[in-house]
């Protein structure tokens, strides 16, 4: 199972998006299950949970672990294909966000913009080096800093800008054979101390 996997299909997505089937992806995230076993823990009649198993195994998003006899019924043991899944940008390409149609650097809206093009591409990149079986070369630091002032703020960003940019110029080769570009993303943003959790699935009334 990997830690996380991107959709970049919009059909997959919206199966993804469906919040019983986001139920299931997340039990089958902690450790394979049957639909029997997962139809006790959702509230969800045996053969309504096969469907939504099966809607997300033809989307990649579930896969068979293994088999095991009950009875005389042979049960599928499915798991998530990940921990946890980001929607990519080209799940919605005809509107996804183009950071090229204006720069602001002060724009929240423009580090979304940014935001989600990091997400596109290393997607991109993750499904082409799997394809590929080669190891994808990134880099990624996340920390936290606390301001005794927007003053503070502003002179950090200043010299964040000249650091970043003294090594861009340092290291930048324009002419170098076999080179290859990167993109280089830094932002900043005020921390969420309380981020929303995700909203709770009331199990639908078994059929007659």
């Amino acid at each position: 199972m990997l830690d996380v996997t991107v959709i970049e299909d919009s059909a997959a997505a919206a199966v993804s998006l469906d919040p019983m089937r986001s139920r299931l992806l997340a039990e089958l995230a902690a450790g394979p299950a049957s639909a029997t076993m997962l139809a006790g823990r959702v509230g969800l009649p045996r053969q309504k949970v096969n469907y939504h198993l099966k809607a997300l195994e033809r989307h990649g998003l579930v896969e068979l672990a293994g088999e095991r006899r009950k009875g005389n019924v042979t049960e599928r043991l499915m798991r998530a294909t990940a921990a946890s899944y980001v929607i990519s940008p080209l799940a919605l390409a005809a509107v996804q966000p183009d950071p090229g149609r204006f720069r602001d650097q002060l724009s929240a809206r423009w580090m979304l913009a940014v935001a989600a093009r990091l997400v596109r591409d290393v997607g991109t990149l993750i499904t082409g080096a799997a394809k590929a079986r080669k190891r994808l070369a990134t880099y990624a630091l996340d920390g936290e800093v606390r301001f005794a002032s927007a003053a503070a703020r502003a002179a950090f960003v200043e010299e964040l800008t000249q650091g970043v940019g003294a090594l861009i110029a340092k290291y930048h080769d324009e002419d170098a054979p076999g080179g290859r570009e990167h993109r280089i993303v830094v932002a900043l943003h005020p921390t969420v101390k309380n981020p929303p959790a995700a909203p709770a699935v009331e199990a639908e009334e078994p059929s007659a």
